[in-house]
């Protein structure tokens, strides 16, 4: 049935971008400005600070169909007791959000993004007012290369939570698959992609052939997980075969200064790896606008948004086969890998150098405007709603 009015949405998520990290969960608000294209949206999202010893509840409007609602609560005592009170202040965050929520917007529909903890509010929601929920889960702990989803309680809460969600959107195949390896079983599993902001999207210009080959990395700086400390090694090997390339380095993380040494220890020629620190996000697409080829040697991922922004951008990828990466990168666009062989990164490197124009930039990203664009998200989801709220 066709949607007659715009759908009111309550978005819930465990990360969402705030005064502590801009970063963190930006994916979800993302998600949540392609829902507001063509319905009313307000988040709320609760966040423990260790620096206050009172509640504070910030209140922003994005646009005139997204509003935010941000509560802080405090977080200063460690230990057991820490514990027990931060989970205790949760609950009360949560009471203060869902008051402020109720002023003036009543929700046809919940959205809730990353369990499980935010399912607990959906489901606490459709018992009492008979409000359905859809779950959109991002964590990759469900993977068995991660093994993080631990917990009997945690467990018997998670299947409860997702057996009773009208729908479960995975932002990726394998972590569907994954989700259900756990017995997290709901009839109406979809997956729907993560959001690439429509500047990554912009014609094309073909790099001329006789410049300096640029590679380029972009991530949180977590080396446990993206294994940058495995670029640089592959890299090093490469600069004793050529010296027509550079690697660009994007982002900041906990292991940002202890990356930028260990590429000091190995002594590359000058200029030929950058870092740039955090940029925003239209700097980061000009980053890519600029590159030959992007490369990504994660020990484990889910559904990386740096891979959509490559492909987005028209420009080949280099990735390890982990997660939902084989979902979006094939032979038409890129080259993966195994996990952790810096030998195989080498040779994909140095068979990129040579071949990066070889592959078809403009149909790779008319592809991933299909897939990740805000009008194609924006549509997905908004049928899914459309076919919850408006069922015979």
């Amino acid at each position: 049935m066709h949607q007659k009015k715009r759908i009111r949405t309550l978005f819930l998520s465990a990360w969402y971008p705030n005064r502590e990290d801009a970063m963190v969960g930006l994916f979800v608000r993302k998600h949540a400005e392609a829902v507001a294209l063509q319905n009313d949206v307000t988040v709320l999202y609760l966040h423990a600070d260790p620096q206050i010893s009172k509640f504070e509840i910030i209140k922003q409007n994005i646009n005139e169909h997204l509003h935010e609602i941000i509560v802080y609560y405090p977080n200063h005592i460690r230990g057991t007791v820490g514990k027990f009170f931060k989970i205790i202040n949760y609950f009360r965050a949560n009471r203060l959000g869902n008051r402020e929520v109720k002023k003036d917007f009543r929700p046809d529909i919940v959205h809730v993004n990353v369990l499980t903890r935010t399912g607990l509010l959906a489901y606490w929601l459709k018992l009492t007012q008979g409000i359905p929920y859809v779950i959109t889960e991002h964590w990759s702990r469900y993977f068995s290369d991660r093994n993080s989803y631990h917990g009997f309680f945690r467990k018997v809460l998670t299947k409860l939570i997702v057996k009773s969600a009208s729908a479960v959107l995975p932002v990726s195949e394998g972590l569907k698959k994954a989700m259900k390896s756990h017995k997290l079983h709901n009839p109406n599993y979809q997956v729907v992609n993560n959001v690439v902001d429509d500047f990554f999207f912009e014609k094309i210009n073909q790099p001329a052939h006789n410049k300096i080959k640029q590679i380029l990395h972009v991530s949180c700086f977590d080396d446990q997980v993206k294994n940058i400390s495995g670029i640089l090694r592959a890299t090093k090997s490469l600069s004793l075969i050529r010296n027509d390339f550079n690697l660009v380095i994007v982002g900041t993380g906990p292991d940002y200064d202890k990356i930028k040494s260990y590429a000091d220890d190995l002594k590359f020629p000058q200029d030929m790896i950058l870092f740039t620190g955090e940029l925003t996000p239209k700097e980061v697409a000009t980053q890519f606008h600029q590159a030959d080829f992007f490369v990504l040697f994660s020990n484990y991922e889910n559904s990386p948004v740096v891979i959509s922004e490559s492909l987005a951008s028209g420009k080949p990828v280099i990735s390890t086969d982990v997660g939902g990466i084989a979902e979006h990168v094939n032979q038409t666009n890129g080259i993966l890998i195994p996990v952790g062989d810096e030998n195989a990164l080498l040779n994909a490197i140095l068979h990129m150098l040579e071949n990066h124009q070889s592959y078809d930039a403009e149909n790779t990203q008319g592809i991933a405007k299909q897939k990740f664009s805000y009008k194609s998200v924006s549509n997905e989801i908004n049928k899914i709603y459309s076919d919850i709220i408006y069922e015979v």
